[in-house]
């Protein structure tokens, strides 16, 4: 039996659960709390905001679109034109999330619309493709799994689509067996694909996170863009789009749901965490450690949509604090990074322009994130106006981060080919 240093040792590794393996457990983890919660909900012993449920549920689709091309109806190639697509349904589950009361149909039968045609779709996708289920039959092992665990995913999502679509047709007990089910039918194929994936590697179906960027631009064709630009646009998006929310919520004129705006916000880190290693406290190793940590934080995110009230106060507390001691910790980094360069050289160092406004960039970032860690400590002591710009700002230097990088690593590209006599 292994001693507690060994698990903390091997806590420490790396993990090697790959983005879409991530995103299916994450959407486990929603389903499977979202049926046992169900129970309590349909007693009236909790609240239930279906808006910020449905909206989270369009939010981790947006997900998978935008960073992998993986649609409710299948895979396609990841263009600018799906990355759109999945940024639309991103800002209408934000909206949802966000704005209670507003969307609830609408969104309700697009949610019931994905499931039950998209599980139509990826079932016939599943035993009509040679790809798939008539190529998978033939190999022993795991593949043989993966056929039941993707027809086991697939039928329930059907099974889900049409509850969505019609209420009624089943109890909130029913259904929350429903969802549980559904939960571990998640969590069965996530571990399918990832041991597939161990013992079939196939390099051509990795995304392609670093390579060089196209000369020629298409809206239709496959796009460089790295999975960390992928996921700032999702959050830059978020961050404009509820501080300008937050100059009406200000004045009165809408709702706003406390409970959405932290869940969604909580999720969204989590994700990041998991996949890139991204946390409000700087770049970390994706250890195992990491990945358990950002589970605890997406369930805690996912409990906040689906029954207001409960979490809020944990959860601000939470995401101030990260915001106000991730954003100190980065500075005193940077400013003293920066100090041993110039001790550690007595010659001028050039600092290329756009290095200089990327230091500028994420110097303000972590100036705004830390006012902004503040706006949830402090409650009402700052404005609302004030954190409604604070977070336009925030998310538009997101997206200035975005430009940022990619002219770096074309820089980056250049200096390789002139190295090389390229």
């Amino acid at each position: 039996m292994p001693s507690t240093k060994q698990k903390y040792i091997k806590m420490r590794e790396e993990s090697d659960l790959s983005l879409e393996v991530i995103l299916i457990i994450v959407l486990g983890v929603f389903m499977f709390l979202f049926g046992s919660l169900l129970f309590k909900i349909h007693m009236g012993d909790l609240a239930y905001n279906p808006d910020s449920t449905y909206g989270l549920f369009l939010v981790i689709v947006s997900f998978q679109i935008i960073t992998m091309g993986k649609t409710p109806f299948g895979d396609l190639s990841r263009s600018w034109a799906i990355i759109i697509i999945g940024v639309l349904a991103a800002v209408l589950g934000m909206v949802s999330c966000f704005i209670p009361g507003y969307l609830s149909e609408l969104v309700r039968i697009l949610v019931g619309l994905i499931l039950f045609t998209g599980g139509i779709a990826l079932m016939l996708q599943l035993f009509f493709s040679k790809e798939k289920a008539k190529l998978w039959i033939k190999v022993p092992g795991i593949l043989k799994q993966l056929i039941v665990a993707c027809a086991l995913v697939y039928g329930i999502t059907i099974i889900g689509g049409l509850i969505t679509l019609i209420p009624g047709i089943t109890t909130d007990p029913q259904t929350a067996v429903i969802l549980i089910i559904y939960g571990i039918s998640f969590f069965y194929l996530a571990w399918c694909i990832q041991k597939a994936t161990r013992i079939y590697p196939e390099e051509e179906k990795k995304l392609s996170l670093e390579k060089n960027p196209s000369k020629k631009f298409s809206f239709f064709q496959e796009t460089s863009l790295p999975l960390s630009s992928a996921i700032i646009i999702l959050v830059g998006t978020l961050l404009v789009l509820l501080g300008v929310l937050l100059f009406p919520v200000t004045s009165g004129t809408i709702p706003f749901s406390p409970d959405g705006q932290l869940g969604l916000l909580l999720v969204i880190v989590a994700i990041q965490m998991m996949a890139l290693g991204e946390t409000p406290m700087g770049q970390y190793k994706r250890s195992w450690l990491l990945i358990i940590v950002g589970l605890i934080f997406a369930a805690l995110g996912i409990v906040s949509c689906i029954v207001p009230g409960i979490l809020t106060g944990l959860i601000q507390i939470l995401i101030g604090g990260l915001n106000i001691f991730g954003g100190v910790l980065l500075l005193i980094k940077r400013f003293s990074s920066r100090n041993e360069i110039k001790n550690s050289t007595s010659e001028t160092f050039i600092v290329p322009p756009p290095v200089k406004k990327l230091i500028v960039t994420q110097t303000i970032l972590n100036i705004v994130s830390i006012i902004f860690g503040l706006s949830m400590l402090l409650g009402g002591i700052i404005p609302g106006l004030v954190v409604a710009v604070v977070l336009v700002i925030n998310g538009i230097l997101l997206f200035a981060l975005i430009i940022l990088l990619q002219k770096i690593t074309n820089i980056k590209i250049e200096m390789k080919k002139d190295a090389s006599g390229g």
